[in-house]
């Protein structure tokens, strides 16, 4: 009897080592290692470090920056920023930057839905060629066809305009725009398709009524892609735009050729046309994790 009783514990016990062991290794898979926390704030550090010298920076005086390069403002002053929010330039910048990216997330979110919506619910002969078509625009970069653009948005009179910077980001964001989307509508089931055709929906009321609102993570997250890049982007509109038409990125450029003394109030023009971009992209944080990981799933 004690050597029956003593089997049952001894696989118990077994048991109970493999259990810990599992919990273990779950428990530093979900970031419960010290070592993990370490490489991530390292991370975060390299990462947030140079945005937060940059917008500290530009509460100091210029004589401070200069006498102690990585301290604390001493003592901390408002002209910088002030200066920067009362100068027209500033916002006029700020607002062709605004319209200029609203109108490419636009035409991301709408051209790439509709070009995604067959490529992923309709079988039709080259359908995997076409698509491969969108994956391989993904490795042209847009700095390797700016000469052929420079000279196509000049024939069509769109040089200096919103349009002219508007419509070629949109079309170097519809790749990535493609290839996020058409998994995210595979994903949805078919049989919601056929309840709705049996339910007199066309395909174009299945689209609108259904899919979009089913799409909503994938939509926001190429439209939140859409606009960063619109934001920050600086070759296109140094090739395209001229005086009052100019963008942040260039106004950033423009403020620092013109004031390269005035360290203080570079580092202050520079945070403040970058805030903006980062606000939004860290408020949609969530909704953009959350439509990648449709895509992957689809």
């Amino acid at each position: 009897m004690s050597t029956a009783t003593a089997a049952p514990k001894g696989a118990a016990a077994a048991a109970a080592t493999r259990n810990a062991r599992r919990t273990g290794s779950t428990n530093v898979m979900r970031g419960g290692s010290p070592l993990i926390y370490f490489v991530a704030l390292i991370v975060v550090a390299f990462t947030l470090g140079p945005v937060l010298y940059g917008v500290v920076s530009g509460f100091r005086t210029n004589g401070d920056l200069v006498l102690n390069p990585s301290g604390l403002p001493d003592p901390w002053v408002l002209k910088n920023y002030s200066g920067i929010l009362t100068d027209s330039n500033f916002w006029r910048y700020t607002l062709n930057s605004t319209v200029i990216a609203l109108i490419t997330t636009l035409l991301v979110v709408v051209c790439g839905v509709m070009a995604a919506y067959p490529l992923a619910r309709y079988k039709f002969k080259g359908r995997e060629g076409l698509y491969m078509i969108f994956v391989a625009g993904l490795l042209f970069p847009a700095t390797v066809g700016v000469i052929p653009l420079f000279i196509l948005i000049r024939d069509l009179n769109l040089n200096n305009t919103w349009w002219g910077i508007a419509l070629p980001q949109a079309a170097y964001a519809l790749p990535l725009t493609v290839v996020i989307l058409r998994p995210f509508l595979q994903a949805i089931p078919n049989e919601l398709e056929e309840a709705s055709q049996l339910d007199g929906a066309s395909r174009l009321g299945f689209f609108w009524r259904i899919l979009l609102p089913l799409s909503g993570p994938g939509l926001v997250t190429v439209g939140v892609l859409a606009f960063v890049g619109s934001w920050n982007a600086y070759l296109l509109p140094l090739l395209l735009l001229l005086g009052d038409n100019k963008t942040l990125p260039l106004g950033v450029a423009d403020f620092s050729a013109e004031h390269s003394t005035d360290i203080a109030g570079v580092f202050a023009f520079t945070s403040l046309a970058m805030i903006p971009a980062l606000i939004f992209f860290l408020a949609m944080q969530k909704r953009i994790v959350s439509g990648l990981q449709g895509a992957v799933k689809g």
